[in-house]
């Protein structure tokens, strides 16, 4: 959050889950390295984990009056949102009218669907990013009314109706793209679980199930599982009776140390977290959300999975035996872990947010 001087301001748009607003916080710290007389400005709502992360991360945040409005909404929450909606769009329009942003970019959630509509409507410059191959319904409405959209894989082009569309990598955090290997004071086996920023009841159940019921085979491994705030309490009192190394975190705010820490990580297949996976070359057991939108999870994990990068296990599939043999035989097998470790890493784009901020400046003087 940067001082009362006047800076040029750019706003970053949208929000609900780290991976939404972690790429956004990426291309944020990027754009100020790049231009230190700009300030960039985060919309967001108060549902969503930005509420967290961007004061933490050292932004100022905008809050919208916002909500689902996709089918993982349900009905009641839906009606809630239409009702939110046009206050939305009154508190987008008064504060672009005040502050004048020179550029409104949107990473998708839920505030970024009516502020860069009203921002586009008001004739700021605007672009969408979409990291999915399969858009969401907003950023594919959102195209009709942008100048432009930033896109990760070639099947989501067809999807927008801009003229100017780029392909680009997915941003990581700068501390992720430069992390190196360190000293090991252990020999043991570190495995980091995690479902997504808000964690995952299904994965939650079966990793304690696995880790209560038969934890004698972690007697040369270590555990670390983030939760998410629903489920930490009941897991951390259980964890606290193991005498083996387990610990539970309601949620894992430094990620780049638990990366570095980690052997093999077990996860979602979000699209940021597959970038980030890449990205510090983590070998990973990946559990899509069978619930995403147009099965994109699946989509991604198949793709990093036919690259001999990870090893996909689809939840209606998911045991806690089955879950277990496999940590096992990884932990036996260094040089295939290994290999998966160097095709996992060969996966990532770097530098990506860079060269998304740089177009952005370049935008803006044009």
């Amino acid at each position: 959050m940067k001082s009362n001087k006047q800076y040029k301001k750019i706003v970053i748009a949208g929000g609900g889950t780290g991976g939404h607003i972690y790429p956004g916080v990426a291309i944020a710290k990027t754009i100020e390295k790049l231009d230190k007389n700009i300030e960039v400005v985060f919309v967001g709502s108060a549902l969503g984990l930005e509420t967290k992360i961007i004061p933490r991360e050292g932004f100022s945040l905008v809050l919208l009056p916002a909500g689902k409005l996709n089918y993982s909404g349900g009905f009641i929450n839906k009606i809630k949102t239409f009702f939110k909606l046009p206050m939305a769009f009154v508190k987008s329009a008064y504060w672009l009218i005040v502050n004048r942003p020179l550029f409104v970019l949107g990473v998708g959630g839920y505030a970024s669907g009516p502020f860069v509509a009203v921002a586009s409507l008001l004739k700021f410059k605007t672009a969408i990013w979409e990291p999915n191959a399969h858009p969401g319904l907003t950023n594919r409405w959102l195209s009709k009314i942008v100048n432009k959209a930033y896109y990760v894989f070639d099947e989501s082009a067809p999807y927008f109706s801009c003229r100017q569309k780029q392909k680009v990598g997915l941003p990581v955090r700068q501390e992720l793209e430069s992390l190196e290997p360190v000293a090991r004071e252990d020999n043991d086996f570190h495995v980091l679980v995690f479902g997504g920023s808000q964690g995952s009841k299904y994965l939650n159940d079966v990793i304690e199930k696995m880790v209560i019921a038969e934890a004698s085979w972690l007697h040369k491994g270590r555990l670390i599982h983030q939760t998410g705030v629903n489920d930490y309490s009941q897991i951390n009192e259980k964890y606290k009776q193991s005498v083996f190394h387990v610990q539970a975190y309601e949620y894992l705010h430094e990620m780049n140390k638990y990366y570095e820490w980690a052997d093999l990580v077990i996860c979602r297949s979000g699209a940021s977290t597959v970038a980030e996976l890449a990205a510090v070359g983590k070998p990973a057991i990946l559990i899509p959300l069978p619930t995403s939108a147009d099965d994109h999870q699946l989509k991604n994990a198949k793709a990093v999975a036919d690259q001999g990068a990870a090893i996909l296990l689809e939840q209606k599939n998911l045991t806690g035996e089955q879950l277990q043999k496999i940590i096992l035989n990884l932990q036996n097998d260094k040089i295939k872990l290994k290999n998966m470790s160097e095709k996992m890493k060969s996966l990532h784009a770097a530098r990506a947010a860079e060269e998304i901020s740089k177009n952005i400046l370049k935008e803006i003087t044009q």
